[in-house]
């Protein structure tokens, strides 16, 4: 498995498909408890269905990157967007970006594509290439009840049940990657965590796609984008499916990202 240093870190990664010369790259960024192997073959499939290229990594502290040493802060998404994600597309040679994440990647995907420009202003973080479009699936913008007591039974379900177990095929060290996870989104500081302020400067397309029966957010997650973002958005509502379209509803996942990609690289191409 080849790695990539990144973020002060030593991160895991795939490529799939095309390289970044050759065609836009699907980046794909993982939830709070993900890492290259708990995607699966999903990635494969959208990068067959598209044509393109598919960039899968693990963050700091997730599968086989380093494991995590020190407790988070509240704003540790800010961090993996604005400085691992920059590195991570920098030293693989990714040009044009089509970011694609799940639940806290998508929130991560958020964080990118609204602060392009800031960064290219020095206000913060690293510099990377500006994102084609975003497509994200469960991201959450702000913190909601259900989220939390979500995570408080996942806690719970850690604690009594054979999740450790389930979990510790993905991850190094899998209690670090489960704490690290939970203990932060269960701080009382961290339900006032907020990102919606990035999104009226995202100016490229936007596909934001939620389970109707997502146990972690609520359908005001997707309207917040739809109403707020600068660029254009497609929300994606799919039936019979929780928090995890790519697994709950695969099929359905990849048409409607394959329509929307194909959408976007075709207005590229005209340009």
């Amino acid at each position: 498995m080849p790695f990539v240093n990144a973020g002060g870190h030593r991160l895991d990664y795939e490529w799939i498909g095309p390289g970044p010369k050759d065609a836009p790259t699907l980046v794909f960024l993982h939830e709070g408890l993900g890492s290259v192997a708990m995607w699966r073959d999903f990635p494969a499939k959208v990068a067959e269905a598209t044509g393109l290229g598919a960039l899968v990594y693990s963050r700091y502290g997730y599968g086989k990157s380093d494991v995590l040493t020190e407790k988070r802060k509240v704003d540790y998404m800010h961090g993996e967007s604005f400085v691992a994600l920059p590195e991570v597309l920098t030293e693989l040679g990714v040009r044009a970006p089509i970011l694609v994440g799940h639940s806290d990647g998508g929130s991560i995907a958020i964080l990118y594509g609204g602060s392009v420009a800031q960064r290219r202003r020095g206000a913060f973080g690293k510099d990377g290439p500006a994102p084609l479009a975003l497509i994200t699936m469960a991201a959450h913008v702000f913190v909601e009840q259900l989220s939390v007591d979500s995570i408080a039974a996942a806690k719970v379900a850690y604690e009594t049940t054979d999740l450790p177990k389930r979990l510790g095929r993905y991850h190094d060290d899998v209690d670090k990657t489960f704490w690290g996870w939970n203990d932060i989104w269960l701080l009382p500081a961290f339900f006032h965590w907020n990102i919606e302020e990035y999104l009226p400067t995202i100016a490229c397309p936007v596909l934001a796609m939620q389970g109707e029966d997502d146990e972690y957010g609520t359908i005001k997650q997707v309207e917040a984008i739809r109403d707020q973002a600068g660029g254009p958005v497609t929300m994606c509502m799919l039936p019979k499916c929780k928090h995890s379209p790519h697994r709950d509803q695969p099929a359905m996942t990849v048409d409607a990202m394959k329509g929307f990609i194909n959408q976007v690289t075709r207005k590229v191409a005209a340009q």
